[in-house]
């Protein structure tokens, strides 16, 4: 059966973020994913996580301008500094809420200053330092493509390139993010794809396209894509990962068939 987390930085905003742990454990969800939280101190997110009962399945690490339109710091050249400091807060957090996986985000970083090739390496040697940063508690790290529709100049934007760059980065603490939103969009393909490249997939997230609205709202046949990574022995939790149509609590006919 499969088991769904909710991304409460993007769902469940009618109520104060806090809140947010509660209100979707109330709603089904067994854990919550969470993008930024470094404006909050970790040990009230581990009361909100504790006192909801969930676990948290994925947070980001510091991305730096990458919020406000920069490139970001995973990919730059010159920011490795950077970097390694936003991996050193992440790990404080990682220390005492335990997420089981925390994402990097590769940027945008400028081709006009960079080749492709230089990105991609520093990319690789931030993602070993991330994972070997990581391994110590507990948590695995991340990285995703996202699809250059909505982010143009993204430097991953298909799995096949992700998965390149974690083969490069060469530790066993690091995996693949896979957005079923995203990769429909640059892809397609989702459950043929998924069948080959599980063994590299650490986390799953989800959103309908287009729109990146709940299930059931787009083209993606989301019943057929749970029952698809059922059967192929998915075990980790799927992340819904999505803007609402409305209240959070009235987009959930998706899920009623899983609780």
């Amino acid at each position: 059966m499969p088991r769904f987390s909710s991304n409460i930085s993007m769902m469940f905003m009618e109520h104060d973020f806090i809140d947010r742990f509660q209100a979707a454990q109330d709603a089904g969800f067994g854990a919550v994913e969470i993008q930024f939280p470094y404006d909050i101190e970790p040990k009230e997110l581990l009361a909100a996580k504790e006192s909801a009962g969930v676990e948290v399945a994925v947070i980001n690490i510091p991305a730096g301008d990458l919020t406000s339109g920069g490139p970001g710091l995973a990919a730059m050249p010159g920011r490795e500094d950077q970097f390694k400091a936003a991996v050193e807060q992440a790990h404080k957090y990682a220390e005492i809420i335990k997420p089981l996986n925390m994402n990097v985000l590769p940027g945008w970083p400028p081709m006009d200053q960079f080749s492709r090739d230089e990105c991609l390496d520093v990319l690789a040697g931030n993602l070993r330092y991330a994972a070997e940063a990581l391994a110590d508690t507990g948590t695995k790290a991340l990285v995703e493509a996202v699809n250059t529709h909505d982010r143009p100049g993204f430097l991953l934007y298909t799995s096949a390139q992700a998965i390149d760059v974690i083969q490069a980065a060469d530790h066993e603490n690091l995996a693949l993010e896979y957005d079923l939103y995203h990769m429909q969009i640059m892809e397609g393909n989702l459950v043929n794809r998924m069948t080959e490249i599980l063994a590299h997939i650490g986390h799953i997230q989800f959103a309908d396209t287009p729109g990146r609205h709940e299930p059931g709202t787009g083209e993606i046949n989301y019943p057929f894509v749970f029952e698809a990574l059922d059967k192929m022995g998915w075990q980790g939790w799927l992340g819904a990962e999505y803007v609402p149509t409305g209240p959070t609590s009235e987009t959930l006919n998706w899920l009623q068939p899983y609780l």
